[in-house]
């Protein structure tokens, strides 16, 4: 783990609106000296039904992309789960109303990683499965019961998709931050691919609790009460980039990620002043017989939930090791199903108040419990770099 110079854990994203920037590439990240290329997503002809934003494909165009060189078939060989991986530069930009409020609604899924539900019973020290816990509704409004939570929307190779996130402060700029806390595989396909596109987070999405039925066609306020906030710089794992996986629990103890956004709208005020709420990161993770109870929130998507309504899970954990190697994670019985990962999971921390001490990562194929990664040194140096990135 290298946390002052994260290298192959970096997303570098360059937020822009009519303008194209880029980020540096190789070992510098962002802002390094190589010279500045955008690079490019395949246009949706040759890539098995991805589809490129035409808004997207028009701005490329203009800095030099030939897409009707593309359709001639340059890309005619691209494989879909290429598709996140071959750039070399990472650009993210800001696409004004991509996230309208039905593309929002209709947005699919990732499934959370699943594992059997007896993966680790041998490995480590493992608990009994703990029983089930029913998600309960969190408190409509939202911003007043679960302020800092949200939906994290992006682009992968199969369609729109959404997670879960929470506001979290930043030492560098108090009563400012612009970082938010969501799972590696939020962000990242893992080792079996690359970055997501088009990351944002919205703040106490559908605010009201309104169902899905009395979301279709409302105004963007009314979904997103205090705005669109564009991922412009991302951070996982090493280790959920060399291992992750979507099954088995490959790389799930250090399945977390640290997004820095702005607002697609621009302004002077943070995240954390426009939404009046970031918890503080726990990363001396307390042992489980420390821990009387942890509350997890997020927006479940599939089935039986919709993925519209926050719901909320408390439960005191239990211990989860996958493999001997790895640390254990924290296990909490929970019916919350894909689309509830990366939320934030919260429990007293070491002063006693309210801290973020880990993130849904997976679950078993039928819902039951949730286990998170305990967050240790590479978590902090994770948050450490993306707050020194904009001081």
């Amino acid at each position: 783990m290298r946390p002052n110079r994260p290298v192959t854990a970096i997303l570098c994203v360059a937020a822009l609106t009519l303008t194209a920037a880029a980020c540096g590439s190789g070992d510098g990240g962002a802002g390094g000296d190589a010279k500045p290329t955008v690079a490019a997503p395949p246009p949706a002809a040759a890539t098995d039904g991805i589809k490129i934003p035409q808004e997207l494909k028009d701005r490329l165009k203009q800095h030099g992309f030939d897409m009707e060189k593309w359709k001639g078939g340059a890309w005619k060989n691209w494989k879909k789960e290429d598709w996140l991986r071959e750039a070399g530069d990472y650009v993210n930009p800001i696409i004004d109303g991509l996230w309208d409020p039905d593309r929002m609604r209709d947005a699919e899924q990732p499934q959370t990683p699943a594992v059997d539900p007896d993966a680790g019973k041998d490995q480590g020290v493992t608990d009994p499965t703990p029983a089930a816990v029913t998600a309960k509704p969190a408190s409509a409004p939202y911003h007043a019961s679960v302020p800092a939570s949200g939906k994290v929307f992006f682009d992968g190779p199969e369609g729109s998709m959404v997670c879960s996130a929470t506001v979290v402060k930043d030492p560098a700029h108090p009563g400012k931050s612009n970082m938010v806390w969501t799972a590696g595989h939020c962000v990242h396909a893992g080792k079996a691919g690359g970055w997501y596109r088009n990351i944002a987070f919205v703040p106490s999405y559908n605010n009201a609790g309104q169902p899905a039925a009395a979301l279709k066609g409302a105004p963007r306020e009314q979904v997103a009460p205090y705005g669109v906030w564009w991922s412009d710089w991302a951070q996982t794992s090493d280790q959920w980039i060399a291992t992750g996986g979507p099954t088995g629990g490959a790389g799930a103890p250090y399945d977390f990620a640290v997004l820095h956004v702005t607002p697609e709208k621009g302004g002077g005020k943070s995240l954390e002043e426009t939404v009046g709420s970031a918890l503080p990161v726990e990363f001396n993770a307390p042992a489980v017989s420390k821990v009387a109870s942890i509350t997890a929130t997020g927006y479940p998507a599939a089935a039986p939930f919709d993925g519209q309504k926050a719901f909320q899970c408390a439960d005191k954990p239990g211990r989860l090791a996958l493999t001997q190697a790895d640390p254990v994670m924290y296990r909490i019985g929970c019916t919350m199903t894909g689309g509830s990962s990366g939320g934030g999971w919260v429990a007293a921390g070491a002063d006693g108040k309210p801290a973020l001490v880990s993130n849904t990562s997976i679950g078993p194929a039928k819902a039951g419990w949730l286990a998170g990664p305990k967050l240790g040194p590479e978590a902090k140096g994770i948050y450490t770099a993306v707050s020194g990135k904009f001081k």
